[in-house]
């Protein structure tokens, strides 16, 4: 059986050109945006564009297409203009993936600012609450993603992903992207197999491994409990390679997706060389 391994694409000059980027490269899952991710609007999916993707897909063998929210978003902002930007950019983020048939989008829960973290967890609670009710063709999930917790950057504990997901009304809506970087960095020790036990316990406690629908494997510049987000290549960075063969060896996480958001090289060539030693993990 082919493994879950795959890349962050580009989609520079069509969404269905990254399906042949993340072929090339040795994906079996990917990765994109849908749109320019430092745009608040994107540009609209057309039904060519739409019935393109949809074909490349379903011809390429790949398992899997997940979408990452844009950068720009923060549902966690307070009443005003970024909230309501923010609000419309992840209403078309849901409406494309419906289209598309990408069934998984990825995002960061957003920055609570000069608010307490708590009033910043109830904006994203109440902003999900709203999206749902108004997108109902996308039948997915949305995958909040774990954070390094720079800043006032929200999803740093397990504790704020649940409060997330117990205080929605649409709480089957959710899952969790664990991205071993930001995990680490905020102070999450998955390099020993005691301390990658321990935080899987604690995931499991608090949010419910069912809930992990995708991992982002990235090694981290930072150390343990840094709070600072910043991706190296695989076993270069202050991770090693043990979180790494941790995952890719537990038999519960066989078919979740896993991501590399990784350096990429000058022409994408870094993605098949860190593929390639997550391969050489396994067993």
């Amino acid at each position: 059986m082919k493994d879950y391994l795959g890349a962050h694409m580009s989609i520079s000059g069509g969404l269905h050109l990254a399906i042949d980027r993340a072929t090339t490269a040795g994906c079996n899952v990917l990765q994109i945006f849908t749109r320019n991710s430092n745009q608040w609007k994107g540009k609209p999916v057309s039904d060519a564009d739409t019935a393109l993707f949809r074909s490349k897909f379903d011809a390429s063998g790949l398992h899997e297409v997940i979408s990452h929210d844009i950068y720009l978003i923060n549902l966690a902002a307070p009443p005003g203009e970024t909230r309501d930007k923010s609000l419309a950019a992840f209403r078309d983020e849901l409406e494309s993936c419906a289209r598309l048939g990408i069934n998984k989008v990825v995002m960061h829960p957003g920055s609570h600012l000069t608010d307490t973290p708590q009033t910043g967890l109830e904006r994203v609670v109440a902003a999900f609450d709203q999206l749902f009710s108004e997108v109902p063709q996308f039948e997915g999930l949305v995958l909040i993603e774990t954070t390094a917790g720079q800043g006032s950057n929200l999803g740093r504990t397990f504790e704020e992903l649940a409060a997330i997901i117990n205080n929605s009304r649409f709480p089957d809506k959710f899952g969790v992207c664990f991205d071993t970087c930001h995990t680490y960095a905020a102070g999450y020790d998955t390099a020993t197999e005691a301390g990658y036990a321990d935080t899987m316990q604690q995931f499991d406690r608090l949010i419910g491994l069912q809930r992990l629908a995708c991992f982002h494997l990235n090694d981290s510049k930072k150390g343990l409990g840094s709070r600072v987000d910043r991706h190296e290549h695989i076993g270069q960075g202050a991770l090693g390679l043990n979180p790494f063969r941790f995952i890719l060896n537990d038999p519960r996480f066989a078919t979740v997706p896993k991501i590399l958001e990784t350096p990429k090289g000058d022409n994408d060539e870094m993605d098949a060389v860190n593929l390639g030693i997550l391969r050489g993990l396994v067993g």
